[in-house]
């Protein structure tokens, strides 16, 4: 075999790899009929979007403009957080986060595989977004517990079921580092949330 054949046979077979890895599909929330799209990570099926459920209370949409809805989703408080996925679905463990974060080479690098590409919704620079995951991590930002909000556009913040004490195990990504961070939060604070696949 040529040495041109054999390696474009390798980098067929890495991109079939790449691709298999990841499948995408859609779900239909029966509760309010929103469609939303998902992808198979691993052995992880994700939601591609952020929840957007009006739960009976503990949500907010950024700024309260109804418009930012449709892009990012609502941002929840962990009590509502922890019961607004639908049937079906759960909010993930930090232990789950884990295995998506591992699966994509560890923490250094799998925020820029998770953000979507791009500075549609990402603030410049978006350091080494390639979403080759298929997840669209974008960045929702988040409310305050006295009722401000801030840094959409700067950070994706996703809640996990994860508690110690009076804080919760959370997740962020930022425009400026293909990183992704874990801290210990107020479970008053609104963010996102992404459903994984029972």
């Amino acid at each position: 075999m040529k040495i041109n054949d054999l390696l474009l046979a390798i980098a067929i077979s890495t991109i079939t790899m790449s691709t298999a890895a990841q499948v995408a599909g859609t779900f239909v929330d029966s509760r309010d009929g929103k469609t939303y799209k998902t992808v198979k990570i691993g052995t992880q099926t994700w939601m591609a979007e952020n929840l957007a459920f009006k739960a009976k209370s503990g949500w907010w949409i950024f700024g309260n403009y109804t418009d930012m809805a449709a892009d990012y989703g609502y941002l929840y408080d962990w009590e509502t957080a922890k019961n607004a996925c639908p049937s079906g679905w759960h909010l993930p463990s930090d232990d789950e986060w884990t295995t998506l974060t591992i699966y994509l080479g560890g923490d250094s690098v799998a925020g820029g595989k998770l953000k979507e590409e791009g500075t549609k919704h990402w603030m410049m620079v978006n350091t080494g977004a390639t979403n080759e995951s298929g997840f669209t991590a974008l960045p929702g930002g988040n409310r305050f517990i006295g009722g401000g909000f801030d840094y959409i556009g700067y950070t994706g913040i996703w809640w996990s079921s994860t508690e110690n004490k009076n804080s919760v195990r959370t997740m962020y990504i930022y425009n400026d580092s293909k990183r992704v961070s874990r801290y210990y939060t107020n479970k008053r604070f609104g963010y996102s949330v992404r459903c994984l696949q029972d």
